[in-house]
C-alpha cells in the first residue's frame, strides 16, 4: 500500500495548555509556533506515525510577565531546553472518529510516555485543491514528572499553580505525497 505525507497546517490549527491558578480559576496558554507529520498507509490514519514540536519561546498566556516566568529556568527553561517534542510510537482506531495516540513527549529535557485522545474529524478538499484533514487532541500530563517542579503558596496556604496541565490541540494536516510500497 502506497505511504502519504502529511504537514501541520499552522494558520488553521492552534496547540494550547491549560493549568489551575490558586486552584480557583484557569489559565490558558498557547504555542504560537509549532510544526508537525504525519506518515499513513494510503488515506486512513490508523497507525499514523506523527511527530509535532513546539518552540517554548512561543508561549504566549496573553500577560507578558507571565510569559517570561513560564520561559525561565523556574519553568520551562527555554534557554537549555528550546522545544517540545512528541514522537508517536502508537494511533489506534477505538470506535468510528476516536483514536488513542501514544507516544514519547520530551518536555524540559525528560522523556515520558504519554497518552492523548484523538478526534478525528474527518477529510476534505479545500479551495484550492489541497486535501486536508482534520483532528482535536486533549490529554492531561504531571509538569513535575517532566521536572517542572516550581511551586508556590499563598499566605493563605493556597497551591499558585497545579501539577496537572491539560493539553489541547485542533489540528489540520495537509497531504503532500503519496509514495507506492515498494
Amino acid at each position: 500500500m502506497a505511504t502519504t505525507s502529511w504537514v501541520l497546517d499552522p494558520t488553521h490549527s492552534e496547540v494550547q495548555f491549560k493549568v489551575k491558578h490558586l486552584v480557583i480559576s484557569t489559565v490558558t496558554g498557547s504555542f504560537k509556533q509549532f510544526e508537525g507529520t504525519a506518515t499513513t498507509e494510503g488515506d486512513s490514519f490508523e497507525n499514523a506515525q506523527v511527530r509535532f514540536s513546539a518552540k517554548i519561546d512561543s508561549i504566549d498566556t496573553n500577560q507578558a510577565q507571565r510569559d517570561e516566568h513560564l520561559k525561565s529556568a523556574d519553568f520551562f527553561d527555554a534557554a537549555t531546553h528550546p522545544e517540545l517534542t512528541f514522537v508517536s510510537t502508537s494511533f489506534v482506531k477505538e470506535s468510528e472518529g476516536e483514536y488513542k495516540l501514544t507516544g514519547d513527549l520530551t518536555l524540559h529535557g525528560v522523556t515520558k510516555p504519554v497518552t492523548f485522545d484523538v478526534e478525528y474529524g474527518g477529510q476534505a478538499g479545500d479551495f484550492y485543491g489541497n486535501q486536508k484533514a482534520g483532528f482535536d487532541v486533549t490529554g492531561k500530563i504531571n509538569r513535575k514528572d517532566f521536572g517542572l517542579t516550581w511551586s508556590g503558596v499563598t499566605e493563605a496556604g493556597s497551591i499558585v499553580v497545579s501539577e496537572d496541565v491539560k493539553l489541547s490541540a485542533s489540528v489540520q494536516f495537509v497531504k503532500q505525497t503519496e509514495q507506492a510500497a515498494v
